[in-house]
């Protein structure tokens, strides 16, 4: 069964085979996946098929899901301006991973706060998981910023390294974690 989420001016929905041009001028653009650990730069219409196809085995006919990967889909004109995920669930202990890209034209508009937010929300209140891990590489300070907005807490330690495939480069990543009870906007 696909997992479909609503706010006020967007949808959270699974990736069609339809998304695959918005997807790629998405993700095609280095002011972008300079900040994603496993996006390659540049980023063809291949990458984005093998995406796509990735998602859609995501989906069980019936069972616990450990991925969602979602569109984010705005209502006002369908466009698809980035994606957002919640991965690794380990249910047994309350547990997921995951993040959240926007487009460069459709970035400082609000859908990054209102899908990162939602997500949350069902993780919290809809599958009853109780910490989410994130994290941001050193530098994506917009990153931090919209985590911290919602209760995200720095985990101490150091940064672990990262390979960018966009780039190539070696960055520092962050880590970061939000606990149910420290979840501003429940």
């Amino acid at each position: 069964m696909e997992t479909a989420l609503e706010t006020e001016a967007l949808i959270l929905r699974p990736w069609r085979l339809a998304d695959i041009d918005q997807l790629v001028v998405g993700l095609n653009d280095i002011k972008v996946s300079q900040w994603l650990a496993f996006v390659p730069h540049p980023y063809l219409r291949s990458d984005g098929l093998k995406w796509i196809e990735h998602c859609k085995r995501l989906s069980p006919g019936e069972g616990a899901q450990r991925d969602y990967e979602f569109a984010i889909e705005r209502k006002v004109d369908h466009a698809v301006v980035g994606g957002v995920s919640l991965n690794n669930i380990d249910t047994g202990r309350g547990r997921a991973g995951g993040g959240i890209w926007i487009g460069a034209p459709y970035q400082r508009l609000g859908h990054g706060r209102e899908a990162f937010g939602e997500r949350i929300r069902f993780a919290f209140d809809t599958l009853h998981l109780l910490e989410l891990h994130n994290g941001y590489f050193a530098g994506n300070e917009p990153s931090w910023v919209l985590q911290k907005r919602f209760g995200y807490k720095r985990i101490p330690a150091q940064p672990r390294r990262r390979q960018c495939l966009a780039d190539g480069s070696w960055k520092d990543e962050i880590l970061t974690s939000l606990h149910r009870e420290d979840w501003i906007g429940n």
